[in-house]
């Protein structure tokens, strides 16, 4: 990261990007005392790197650093650990402004494991989350990253209800990544933190959505297995979300493809995320003729050898 400082402050970097009319390099001196960079012994510091530079390029820096060690610019992180988060969020910002991407990450990170210093959960859980909006299109398994340790904190301290939009946000990862497993697995994981919530709506909604993302993956066997599973819950088993999920399962058994897209129409649908709407308009995505050939098949009653009637 002192690579990246540094050739924004003296390299060619600093002549040719600015934000609103002002050279990067300037900006980053401006704070260049609170820009904190992790040395490998867990201090924070500016890095030799860059108090070098400072030595050498800046006449002001210099007389700031002259007969010093570059220990001047070092924050104390047992004291200081929430301005140094709030500067690291300031760096990580810069870099997203140059398309650092890597850069963009890691300050969030830091910003995010000293927020957690200060016993600050939400804000660490912020800082991830910060990250992983800003690395959806470009890094999208970074960003999938940043989201679960940011769900991970909330969880942690108790408090799922914050992290709702969080699980619909990475279930929206995974679904353009065409993750289709891993998207209703998150979906499952907000149902079980709503239920721990109390929050029934939100609950139901999330089997609904797994179901029919496993519908769009045309997994028949694995809907109606979570559609079980999730019965033997009673708020979801009298929800209108579930008639729902049965209403689309019974069509496919059926090979009806018309009553398909008529449930795909419906309000229960409507209410649900973009994300999960948009697939759902999209079914049926295979050959549900064959399933009902399945079925049916499956219904059939062996036949009885010893039976001569």
């Amino acid at each position: 990261m002192a690579t990246y400082i540094e050739s924004c402050l003296w390299g060619t970097e600093q002549d040719s990007v600015s934000l609103g009319g002002v050279p990067i390099g300037r900006l980053l001196l401006f704070f260049m005392n609170r820009l904190l960079l992790f040395d490998n012994t867990g201090g924070i510091g500016l890095g030799p790197g860059v108090c070098s530079s400072l030595r050498s390029q800046s006449s002001s820096s210099a007389s700031v650093i002259s007969g010093k060690s570059c220990s001047m610019f070092v924050l104390d992180k047992l004291t200081r650990p929430w301005d140094a988060a709030k500067h690291m969020e300031s760096a990580a910002a810069l870099a997203k402004e140059l398309s650092n991407w890597r850069e963009v990450a890691d300050f969030y990170q830091k910003a995010s494991e000293l927020y957690m210093e200060c016993g600050r959960p939400q804000p660490a859980s912020d800082a991830l989350a910060k990250g992983a909006r800003a690395l959806e299109d470009t890094m999208p398994e970074e960003a999938i990253q940043l989201y679960t340790d940011a769900i991970t904190i909330l969880e942690d301290d108790e408090k799922e209800q914050m992290a709702f939009d969080l699980y619909r946000a990475v279930t929206s990862v995974y679904i353009k990544l065409e993750k289709y497993t891993d998207a209703a697995s998150s979906l499952l994981r907000l149902g079980l933190a709503a239920d721990k919530c109390n929050a029934t709506n939100s609950q139901t909604k999330a089997y609904l959505s797994a179901i029919i993302v496993y519908l769009y993956a045309h997994d028949f066997k694995q809907a109606e297995q979570c559609y079980n599973d999730c019965s033997q819950i009673d708020a979801f088993l009298k929800s209108d979300h579930s008639r729902c999920a049965g209403k689309f399962l019974s069509a496919y058994t059926d090979g009806d493809v018309d009553e398909i897209k008529k449930i795909a129409q419906s309000s229960a649908v409507s209410h649900l995320d973009h994300a999960i709407i948009r697939l759902a308009r999209k079914l049926p995505t295979g050959d549900v003729s064959s399933l009902k050939a399945v079925t049916a098949g499956d219904d059939e009653e062996p036949l009885d050898e010893n039976d001569l009637t």
